[in-house]
């Protein structure tokens, strides 16, 4: 099984019709980059559990009615009378998405420890605002460090949502002081260049922190397709696949879910398994999550696909 720290949030997002400049109807999605991440392993076959505090509001009833519905394991998800946290998305004439917040108070910070994670986990998911708003930030970094110390595979997705960090400086050397406990490093080159720092060579950085711990990190670079930094120091490269663009939310978090996925089915959810991996291996894992990725970009709102969606993709696991 594999666990999935974070937020869930409800993405408030403007009507297809609304001309631009304009006010129109907002349709709440279901959404969060860890709350997405459970969703698509679910819908992908893989024994997926989400870790979070989820409010007792409508929303949040249908959060946890959504991840039974998808497969997805809810044993550790907490319940709490605060709001649910929302997201504004705007939307760009590419599909593009960007985002405003309203986190005061909300359910997903006041996520409590409850000690060890149930023997059946193999590995843990955590990023985005988990790992930003107090006091949930500070416990899913302990679980983190506890959890990799238990010999966990823990893999990360900052996400970045640089209006909510306070002070860059300070997150930044926050996420350094993760990199030894993860197995997996996946962020957009965005966010790369933004933990980077202004003026900083970004494939260099990228390189020290693969050096620093995880055994690989990969790069997503929109429709440019994915690149991974793997154990033996080199990069692979894959092209996006190829289809309509109808918006972005969640391309990356499927990305995520997918790689886990394939790692999952190859039995490879081991620091020094996948350190071993080689091109070959990279190349097909790749295709996998760019595969995954189209599916969800060309429809509206994280919506992942199933596993049966995505056709003779089965063949390259």
């Amino acid at each position: 099984m594999i666990v999935i720290g974070g937020e869930a949030l409800v993405d408030l997002v403007p009507d297809p019709s609304t001309s631009e400049g304009e006010l129109g109807p907002l349709h709440p999605r279901l959404g969060g980059g860890p709350y997405n991440v459970a969703i698509a392993l679910g819908r992908l076959g893989v024994p997926a559990c989400f870790y979070s505090r989820v409010s007792t509001d409508q929303f949040g009833d249908k959060f946890v009615e959504r991840l039974r519905e998808s497969h997805v394991d809810d044993r550790l998800v907490q319940r709490g009378p605060e709001p649910t946290t929302l997201a504004v998305v705007g939307l760009g004439g590419d599909g593009s998405a960007r985002y405003s917040f309203h986190t005061e108070g909300t359910a997903d910070r006041l996520v409590a420890d409850r000690g060890p994670l149930p023997e059946d986990a193999r590995a843990l998911s955590l990023g985005t605002l988990g790992m930003v708003l107090e006091p949930g930030a500070t416990t899913y970094e302990t679980v983190l460090h506890r959890e990799a110390a238990r010999g966990r595979f823990v893999a990360m997705d900052p996400n970045i949502r640089a209006d909510l960090i306070a002070d860059p400086d300070a997150y930044r050397e926050r996420f350094r002081s993760w990199l030894p406990s993860l197995g997996l490093l996946k962020l957009s080159e965005e966010d790369a260049e933004w933990l980077a720092g202004h003026g900083t060579d970004v494939m260099s950085t990228v390189s020290d922190w693969q050096r620093s711990g995880p055994a690989a990190v990969v790069l997503t670079r929109g429709a440019g397709g994915l690149a991974v930094l793997g154990g033996n120091g080199e990069w692979t490269e894959v092209a996006g696949t190829a289809t309509r663009v109808v918006d972005t939310i969640g391309a990356g978090d499927t990305v995520q879910a997918a790689l886990l996925a394939w790692l999952h089915r190859e039995n490879a959810l081991h620091v020094d398994t996948v350190r071993a991996l080689d091109r070959h291996d990279w190349q097909r894992a790749l295709q996998y999550a760019a595969d995954a990725a189209a599916v969800t970009v060309s429809r509206a709102g994280a919506e992942p696909p199933f596993v049966d969606e995505l056709g003779d993709a089965q063949s390259v696991m």
